[in-house]
């Protein structure tokens, strides 16, 4: 009988061999790449485990799927099983651009306290990349995913909440918005930027990174991005003392601390990538970075993604909807697949995790890939969705 994840002593996820994740299947092609990687996963786990341990997968509706047979695009009894399991894992889910409508991937990150995005960036030998050097990207990045623009606080251009919101800023701050604007509001607090910042330390004494890279834009929003950078260092000076060092020029091991403006990140992710490791940063450059790193190595196609609290995960692919591809086989599941190699190692079951990375790996060495990364490499063999799916079994 399938059983949910509970937490033990001292906040340790107590993980049964007999396990209920729930999945979304997500919108556009989402159908299509969750049906990929399960087979995937399911392979994984039979390989490592021998029937030990095995996945029950327990299907909750959100997107255009849901708002079509419950009238919401989220539904309170998704979110509501989520919690209850803990962990789960999603294909992307359709958020219009305009109008009224929240972004659920937003709303899920929000309602669950999922406060860090994490990213990890890395090249697979096989793939073309713009770079000459793609083998010099690994890398984690990890995004304050609660805060920022992203929390949605925002009015209409011309609207009597614009104008209302206008003179309250220019009453209380004595500056001059300009008539007929949207405006936007940008929270970020002491309390989110700490916690992001300390799990991002932590993950990166444990795995013995060379550095942890601060990123923000703090020379021109002082508060704000300027906010984070001092909450940041704060954290690491108090909680992390004799662990680190500042001083960019040691190189016997140590964690070093670097602090870059988030313009120059962005150059210097293309130019010397292999002088970053773990990354800490706001919502919205976090997004952007993010982006751009997966572009690197080969794109959103093959960049997993994890939302990650206390005691709560979900596990999601990082690319859109594609709604032009929907239904065609030609969509690539490598992304969501390597959602499910993060989960498992989330979850401590790292046999599972690293059967479906040799899979992959082994896949993209073959230049075994979907049209996404066949029309970018010479020499790929181009196969579908599906087909990709089985490839990537048949070598675990």
């Amino acid at each position: 009988m399938a059983e949910c994840i509970t937490v033990g002593e001292g906040g340790k996820l107590v993980v049964p061999d007999q396990l209920a994740i729930p999945f979304i299947s997500g919108d556009g092609v989402g159908p299509e790449i969750w049906s990929a990687a399960k087979q995937v996963f399911d392979a994984a786990v039979g390989k490592a485990y021998g029937g030990r341990r095995s996945v029950h997968w327990v299907e909750l509706q959100a997107g255009e799927q849901a708002f079509q047979s419950v009238g919401q695009h989220l539904p309170d009894d998704t979110v509501a099983s989520l919690k209850k399991h803990r962990v789960g894992i999603k294909g992307p889910l359709l958020t219009p651009v305009g109008g009224g409508t929240r972004s659920i991937n937003a709303a899920l990150r929000q309602l669950l306290d999922l406060f860090a995005s994490v990213r990890p960036i890395r090249y697979y030998e096989g793939v073309g990349s713009p770079l000459k050097h793609p083998e010099r990207v690994n890398m984690m990045i990890f995004r304050e995913n609660t805060e920022d623009v992203y929390t949605g606080l925002e009015v209409r251009a011309e609207s009597e909440q614009a104008k209302e919101l206008s003179a309250f800023v220019e009453k209380l701050l004595g500056r001059s918005i300009l008539v007929g604007s949207a405006i936007g509001i940008k929270p970020m607090s002491k309390f989110a930027s700490k916690r992001l910042v300390r799990m991002a330390m932590e993950y990166a004494l444990a795995a013995k990174s060379p550095s942890l890279t601060i990123v923000h834009e703090g020379n021109i929003m002082k508060f704000t991005e300027g906010g984070f950078r001092e909450w940041a260092l704060e954290i690491i000076r108090e909680s992390f003392a004799g662990q680190f060092t500042e001083d960019e020029t040691v190189s016997d091991g140590t964690l070093v601390i670097k602090d870059r403006l988030a313009d120059n990140m962005f150059q210097q992710l293309l130019s010397r990538p292999a002088e970053y490791s773990i990354i800490a940063t706001t919502n919205l450059n976090g997004g952007y970075l993010s982006d751009v790193a997966a572009a690197m190595v080969g794109g959103l196609g093959i960049a997993p993604g994890a939302n990650i609290g206390s005691g709560t995960a979900l596990f999601e692919s990082v690319h859109g909807t594609v709604q032009k591809y929907a239904g065609q086989d030609r969509a690539n599941p490598a992304s969501l697949i390597l959602c499910g190699k993060m989960m498992f190692d989330y979850l401590g079951w790292g046999e599972a995790g690293k059967a479906i990375e040799r899979g992959v790996e082994e896949t993209f060495k073959a230049k075994i890939m979907t049209a996404d990364l066949a029309r970018e490499t010479e020499g790929a063999k181009e196969v579908g969705c599906s087909k990709f799916g089985e490839e990537v079994v048949s070598r675990i």
